[in-house]
């Protein structure tokens, strides 16, 4: 089960999306966080959906890929009349990822290969390596 604990993240990308959920929410945008961190298995089961399990793809990244590993993102989805808008056609959607863009997190969306619509991260502008070497936001 996904891990949806903002505590889990790493505590800078914790006060951040504490941050930006609770402007999200003074602005009548209420969301729900789905994911913050997941482990290897976790990691590799998302990444077989779609290959070798039922389902479409939802991820590129396999085990020790994802920023979610590091406790470095979070996906969450803007909630509409109390129920999350898995469609992506909500216009808070691009509301919300203005307000977390502000408070240091890169939007999923706005990638150019595989678009990740409810994923949010703050890398501190270095790449995946970095963290799988060690590095520390």
């Amino acid at each position: 089960m996904a891990d949806r604990d903002l505590n889990h993240l790493h505590p800078q990308v914790e006060a951040a999306a504490r941050a930006a959920i609770a402007e999200c929410e003074a602005a009548g945008m209420p969301v729900l966080v789905t994911c913050t961190y997941r482990s290897d298995q976790e990691q590799n089961e998302l990444y077989a959906q779609g290959r070798t399990k039922p389902g479409r793809i939802v991820t590129n990244a396999r085990a020790g890929e994802s920023f979610h590993q590091y406790r470095l993102a979070l996906d969450l989805y803007p909630l509409v009349n109390g129920k999350p808008d898995f469609s992506g056609t909500h216009p808070n959607w691009h509301k919300i990822a203005a307000i977390f863009i502000k408070h240091g997190f890169e939007w999923g969306y706005n990638w150019k290969r595989f678009r990740e619509m409810p994923h949010f991260q703050m890398t501190g502008g270095h790449p995946l390596s970095y963290y799988q070497r060690g590095g520390q936001l």
